[in-house]
């Protein structure tokens, strides 16, 4: 008697509660949260009220409301922009949780045919290497789709908290609610001038050693495997030049005698525009390294993005299908 005393107290208590959550968010507009959102993750006024097709003038009015409901202004002017407060990166991440869940448990059938925009991080290289592909796809199956590609800051983030709805990157997130498939291989080739004066299309690894050579610097270490190869392979070689842009060292290549390292994608598109060659060396085994999409695995419950990285994956296939580049 006295443990279902208990109980039925525990539950009282319990429904209690949940009324007076219902309560309060009867006090809110929840439509302000996507705003807050929109604003949080394009940070600036203009581009929420173009990502959620508003005026900035309704997307301000909604954030002078959010401010009299929490006790904090949310967003502070920051030069010509605005940034977020501590207490609003903070709501953030349990509004985002919350807006994911809802996403996931919606089917956008009926939208499917409406204007939307899709965000797709990349790295610059690789996007070079894969946003033509995937424009003309997507625009060729779904024409309404408009594409934003944004850099990489942190994967895992931008997918979890919905500030990207795909990631392409050569290292794999390892979050467990971040799913992925395979775009395409490639190998690691060494690239010169074509008309180094000390080169042939063939040399041994002395000689590359005794060659002055460029290295791209990486905040991330994203291909540790491929490095290793290099570096075990030319343990003495003489690094002259180092930049953290691609585009810099296949310039550098171009204008001078340097020799380096690059993926055969980039090589294949640099090559004939900046005159360059590749060399084969006996006794470089190289490295292959997979290039992969990444998804927030909500993102199968939503049937415009399903449908475009069905899209992209097919685009993929037909163009490479499994051989290296």
């Amino acid at each position: 008697m006295n443990n279902t005393g208990k109980d039925n107290n525990l539950l009282s208590r319990s429904n209690s509660a949940r009324l007076s959550g219902f309560q309060a968010l009867r006090t809110i507009d929840l439509n302000l949260l996507t705003v807050f959102e929109a604003v949080y993750i394009h940070k600036g006024i203009v581009n929420a009220a173009r990502a959620l097709n508003l005026t900035p003038s309704a997307i301000s009015q909604s954030i002078q409301k959010l401010r009299n409901v929490f006790p904090d202004p949310l967003f502070v002017r920051n030069g010509q922009g605005i940034m977020p407060t501590s207490y609003a990166a903070h709501l953030h991440e349990y509004i985002s949780q919350g807006l994911s869940s809802i996403l996931g448990a919606l089917e956008f059938n009926e939208v499917s045919n409406a204007q939307r925009t899709i965000t797709i991080a990349t790295h610059p290289s690789v996007g070079a290497l894969v946003m033509p592909t995937i424009y003309k796809a997507i625009h060729r199956r779904c024409p309404n789709i408009n594409i934003n590609n944004v850099p990489i800051s942190q994967a895992e983030t931008q997918l979890s908290q919905l500030q990207a709805d795909m990631v392409i990157d050569t290292r794999r997130p390892v979050m467990s609610k971040i799913g992925s498939f395979r775009l395409f291989e490639e190998r690691v080739v060494i690239v010169c001038r074509s008309d180094h004066p000390a080169l042939t299309d063939e040399v041994s690894l002395d000689i590359l050693n005794q060659q002055q050579q460029t290295m791209l610097v990486l905040q991330d270490d994203i291909l540790p495997d491929v490095r290793n190869v290099v570096e075990q392979t030319f343990p003495d070689r003489q690094i002259t030049f180092s930049s953290y842009n691609v585009l810099t060292l296949a310039a550098m290549l171009a204008n001078s005698d340097l020799v380096g390292f690059m993926s055969s994608g980039l090589y294949h598109m640099f090559r004939d525009n900046w005159n360059l060659r590749e060399i084969e060396c006996e006794g470089f085994a190289g490295g292959k390294f997979e290039t992969h999409l990444f998804y927030n695995k909500l993102s199968q419950h939503d049937e415009v993005l399903r449908n475009c990285m069905e899209t992209i994956q097919g685009a993929f296939v037909q163009k490479h299908g499994e051989a290296i580049l």
